[in-house]
C-alpha cells in the first residue's frame, strides 16, 4: 500500500504527520535539522499558513515558506493498517 506524502503546508490545524523528506538549499535544511526537524519525526500542525507553527517533541517551531524549502510529510492517519 502506498501512503500519501504531502507538502507540510497542506496539513490542517491539529493534524499530525511524520516528516518524510526535507529538500532545499543545504543551509536551510541544516538549520531545520538543528531544530530537530528531520525524517521520521512526528509533528503536529499548530497554526497553518506562512509562517506556520508546528509542534515537535513538546516544542513549537515557526517555519516561514520561502519557496526554496520543501518539507514533505506523511499524515499520521495514513500510516494506520487497514
Amino acid at each position: 500500500m502506498v501512503h500519501a506524502v504531502i507538502p507540510l503546508k497542506r496539513l490542517l490545524c491539529g493534524q499530525a504527520a511524520f516528516v518524510n523528506r526535507i529538500s532545499g538549499p543545504p543551509d536551510h535544511v541544516h538549520r531545520l535539522e538543528e531544530l530537530g526537524l528531520r525524517g521520521g519525526v512526528r509533528i503536529e500542525m499548530f497554526r497553518p499558513g506562512s509562517p506556520c507553527i508546528i509542534r515537535m517533541a513538546g516544542n513549537k517551531v515557526c517555519i516561514r515558506s520561502d519557496g526554496l524549502l520543501e518539507v514533505l510529510v506523511q499524515p499520521a492517519e495514513t500510516l494506520a493498517s487497514p
